[in-house]
């Protein structure tokens, strides 16, 4: 083989061991372990906290619920695009929820700084980042987000079904390498 095959096939199985290395994802632990019966599913993401937490009195209900950084803004609406009969001008009960699972779930610290709460000197806790935002006197935002936060709710559960295995899931591969830089 002359200098440059070798070369080539030392790249290959060079780039084959980098690409190993980045294609894991990085799992990070709940700052605190969580019950998920009240609210199944919370994410930091699209410049919003969002999630679903489960209605009080129906069990086939769920309501759709976030606030947005930065201006505070909240939607609250059912998983059948009903608007929530709490979320009338201030945070609903399901907003306060989702707030305090997110605290839990990624800790104070970082839900604070995603939605660009300064809750001055100390710890930040769920009830020092909600009063901050209510006291902003947040508007009401649209609910057209609830669809998606609702579907990728769904897609979430559906992982949740699958068997357990090692095996890579294709329609994952699509996530960024753990080193990448949002």
């Amino acid at each position: 083989m002359s200098d440059w095959e070798n070369r080539e096939k030392r790249e290959s199985r060079e780039s084959r061991e980098d690409w190993e290395k980045r294609s894991t994802v990085r799992v990070v632990a709940p700052a605190r372990p969580r019950k998920l019966a009240k609210v199944p599913f919370v994410e930091l993401a699209d410049g919003r906290l969002q999630g679903v937490v489960s209605s009080g009195s129906d069990i086939e209900r769920v309501y759709v619920s976030s606030v947005e950084a930065g201006t505070y803004a909240f939607a609250c609406s059912t998983n059948n695009n009903r608007p929530c009969g709490g979320a009338r001008g201030s945070f609903c009960n399901h907003i306060r929820a989702l707030v305090g699972e997110a605290v839990l779930q990624y800790g104070a610290e970082r839900v604070a700084r995603s939605l660009r709460v300064e809750t001055g000197d100390g710890e930040p806790t769920a009830a020092g980042v909600t009063a901050v935002m209510t006291g902003a006197r947040p508007a009401p935002a649209e609910t057209r987000t609830a669809a998606t936060v609702f579907s990728r709710f769904l897609r979430h559960l559906a992982y949740l079904e699958l068997a357990p295995s090692t095996a890579p899931l294709p329609e994952m591969q699509w996530f960024p390498t753990a080193r990448a830089v949002a």
